[in-house]
């Protein structure tokens, strides 16, 4: 039998690249479930297209649209954020493909493993802001989470097969970014447009930005530690900037894994909805003779601060990494918009986990509340550096 998916921000480039994936596999993989935030145009062609059983649109301003669109198909028109964690639960949802953008992600996710869904999940954020959580409704549950982001899909895959006990550590590459040989002084001078031209990867706004600032990294730091049960101490971060090596697994006899792949994130994705068979693709072949050398070097901590504050909430644990990721998603925001310079993103972060409520052990309706609170504080200080100017 085929496997039912329910993709979940199907606009975004993970979402598009994912049924490029399914519509390779017409026998293997059906679309019962897609949904978006605010991309009405482009649900629609999809919906026309898949003809899934059901589509929301996160924002309910466009629902009268949508179902005006949809009325002569046979697909149920749904809007607002509880429509898209009721879906989730349905007995015609075998996995879920959870890629919507930040702190969204999280309670579909949750609606999902409580119903016993397997999850592929490409929100980082998810586990970052609670995946205390999440682990824990997962034991409960018996759901399988599938990682689909290329560093921790490498890490899954050199894990196959071997004892956890066995691991001594991990090692996340990083590309390093568009801006990873620019000076501090030069950073300076960048913006939005520059941010946005990642040198390898594909990707929506919100992620290249976090690239470029290698916050990127510090949430799949934090989620690394959720997804294969490690300590800070554990987790090690390399710069790569030709993305060829996804990431390695140190064993605690000396053996290191590797997972090797050209960049296109269809490959992790085909490999989350296919395990744990591997289908034969057609997509891109890694050909090392195109490559005269493979580079790595330890990630400036001074000049990309993201990823040392990532490493600091990750370490003091409780609500911390939710402050962070609140704090984050409006800076990246305020970025784009230009309201803020580049090496303030850091500067938003940093002032937002020093002034927010911390707690060392949240449930979620605090975490809901941290979010919210995360997100004002550093609002407010986002305001003052814009005065400033």
């Amino acid at each position: 039998m085929p496997k039912r998916i329910a993709l979940l921000g199907s606009t975004g480039s993970i979402g598009t690249q994912a049924l490029n994936v399914i519509s390779r596999y017409p026998e293997e993989f059906i679309v019962e479930i897609l949904t978006a935030g605010n991309n009405i145009e482009l649900l629609i062609e999809q919906a026309k297209k898949f003809l899934p059983d059901s589509v929301v649109i996160g924002n309910s301003a466009h629902y009268k649209l949508l179902k005006e669109s949809l009325k002569h198909l046979p697909v149920k028109v749904y809007a607002g954020s509880k429509a898209i964690e009721q879906v989730v639960t349905g007995e015609n949802v075998d996995i879920v493909l959870v890629s919507m953008v930040g702190y969204s992600g999280l309670k579909p996710t949750i609606a999902a493993i409580k119903a016993g869904k397997d999850i592929a999940l490409a929100n980082k954020e998810t586990l970052v802001v609670a995946g205390h959580i999440i682990s824990e409704a997962i034991l409960k549950s018996g759901s399988r989470l599938i990682p689909v982001d290329s560093e921790h899909s490498a890490i899954f895959q050199c894990l196959a097969g071997e004892s956890r006990n066995l691991i001594e550590k991990i090692t996340l590459t990083a590309s390093g970014g568009p801006f990873l040989n620019y000076s501090y002084k030069k950073l300076k001078t960048v913006g939005p447009e520059d941010a946005l031209h990642h040198p390898n990867w594909n990707m929506g706004n919100k992620i290249t930005v976090d690239s470029a600032s290698m916050m990127n990294k510090g949430l799949e730091v934090i989620e690394a530690k959720w997804l294969f049960d490690l300590n800070p101490g554990q987790i090690d971060v390399l710069i790569h900037p030709q993305s060829i090596i996804h990431s390695f697994v140190h064993f605690s006899d000396g053996s290191v894994k590797a997972q090797l792949g050209v960049p296109d994130m269809r490959v992790p994705i085909l490999y989350a909805l296919s395990y744990p068979e591997r289908f034969i693709s057609d997509l891109p072949r890694l050909n090392l003779n195109d490559y005269k050398s493979l580079e790595f070097q330890p990630p400036d901590l001074k000049k990309f601060r993201n990823l040392a504050l990532a490493y600091s909430a990750l370490k003091e644990g409780g609500n911390m990494p939710c402050i962070l990721n609140a704090a984050n998603e409006i800076a990246v925001d305020a970025f784009l918009n230009r309201k803020i310079e580049f090496l303030h993103l850091p500067d938003v972060v940093e002032y937002t986990m020093n002034e927010t409520e911390f707690s060392p052990s949240p449930d979620l309706e605090y975490l809901e509340v941290t979010d919210r609170n995360g997100r004002k504080v550093a609002l407010d200080y986002i305001n003052k550096l814009d005065k400033l100017k």
